[in-house]
This record gives C-alpha cells, sequence and structure tokens, in this order.
C-alpha cells in the first residue's frame, strides 16, 4: 500500500540530525515540520525570509501575515528572525543550508532534477529551487513515485525542463526510499504492503537491489 503523502513527510523526518539547517520546499515538503523529532534542534528556514520555522499552525490560530515562500501560514520558534529574500538568499547560495527537501516532477537516475515547468502550463517563476540545488550540502525529493497518469517519475533521463544536474541524493516516494549512486539508483527501503516488482514496474530507469529489502519503518 502506497504510503500517503504525511507518511512520505514522516519518513523524511527521520533523515534529520541535530543541528541542520533546512530549507523545505512547497508541497509533500512543507509537512517535514510537523515530524521533527522532539528534542532534535532542527532550523528550518524559508527563502521569504524567515529562520525558525515551526509547525502549521492549529486551526482558528493562524497569522495571515505569517507565511512561507509557499504562501502558507506558519508558526514561528522562540528565537526566530525575519529578514528580506536577499538575505535569505545569501545564507543558501553561501552554502549555509544543511538538507533541502524538494518535490519533483521528474528525477533522473544521475541525480537531475525537473521541479519548475511543465512547458505549455502557465507558471509564476522558478522560485528558489535553483539556488537551493545549487548550494545545498544534500537534496532529498518527495514525491509520488507515478505522476497522474501514471507513467513514473523517476527515469533514466528527464524530459521536462531542469532545475538542477547530479544533485539529488535520496528520493522519498510513496513507494520507497532510493539513494542516488554514481551507479544509479539503489532501492534501499519498500512501503509496508509494496512488493519489489511493484517498485520495479514503476521505475522507468534500472534498479540496484541487494539483498532483502526491508520494508519503511514510521
Amino acid at each position: 500500500m502506497a504510503l500517503s503523502k504525511t507518511e512520505i513527510a514522516q519518513r523524511i523526518a527521520q533523515e534529520l540530525q541535530d543541528g541542520y539547517y533546512v530549507n523545505l520546499g512547497i508541497g509533500i515538503p512543507t509537512l517535514v515540520a510537523n515530524y521533527i523529532p522532539q528534542g532534535m534542534d532542527v532550523v528550518l528556514q524559508s527563502e521569504n525570509g524567515l529562520l525558525g520555522i515551526g509547525p502549521f499552525p492549529k486551526k482558528g490560530e493562524a497569522d495571515p501575515d505569517l507565511i512561507n515562500a509557499g504562501k502558507q501560514t506558519v508558526t514561528y520558534l522562540p528565537g526566530s528572525a525575519f529578514f528580506d529574500s536577499s538575505l535569505s538568499f545569501a545564507m543558501i547560495r553561501g552554502g549555509h543550508i544543511d538538507l533541502t527537501v524538494l518535490g519533483a516532477f521528474e528525477v533522473s537516475d544521475k541525480g537531475d532534477i525537473s521541479s519548475w515547468k511543465i512547458p505549455g502550463k502557465m507558471v509564476k517563476g522558478m522560485g528558489g529551487a535553483m539556488d537551493l540545488v545549487a548550494a545545498a550540502k544534500n537534496i532529498i525529493v518527495a514525491t509520488t513515485h507515478v505522476d497522474r497518469h501514471g507513467k513514473s517519475k523517476l527515469k533514466t533521463q528527464c524530459d521536462l525542463p531542469l532545475t538542477g544536474v547530479n544533485c539529488v541524493k535520496k528520493i522519498v516516494s510513496d513507494m520507497a526510499v532510493i539513494e542516488v549512486t554514481k551507479q544509479g539508483f539503489k532501492l534501499m527501503e519498500r512501503a509496508p504492503g509494496v512488493s519489489v516488482e511493484d517498485i520495479i514496474a514503476n521505475t522507468d530507469a534500472p534498479l540496484i537491489i541487494e539483498g532483502d529489502i526491508p520494508e519503511m519503518k514510521l
């Protein structure tokens, strides 16, 4: 059984480490803020100028003036800082972000990512993703394994315009955890109830499979 979006976020939260500065992209990645392990010191950063984002506000407690880069209302933690986007991007371009979690339309087995544009569809802009993939120390993609037409998002080559080249380190999909290695996609974990055969059938690139593949622990 494929994971829900919140379960994808829960699994990605296991990749966090104490002291990390983390940027969460639009969509599934923003949900990771709700699953930071208790007692762990992680600082969330947003391109629009906020350092120290907290979990999403409870119903009726949202401040409409306090938003992240995806225009979602958020909370902030004690010690948070507010600043303009130029300083925020200076942090990103200066290599001060330890981990970035992004959504994606496609990811190649070389670590290329397409996440900002589908030709023929209107977009407001590329946002900060190109800066993030160029400068962050670690990129994890949070995505469904296939698109709404049932086509795999994990491919030997991205067909859509690229956001970054050879930058993705790991993919957490609703079916699997996959590492991007020099040899290609390596299957590390499978979603509960999902078989290795299901993952192979839904991946448009070869998979390196070594031994028994364990189920994810959520």
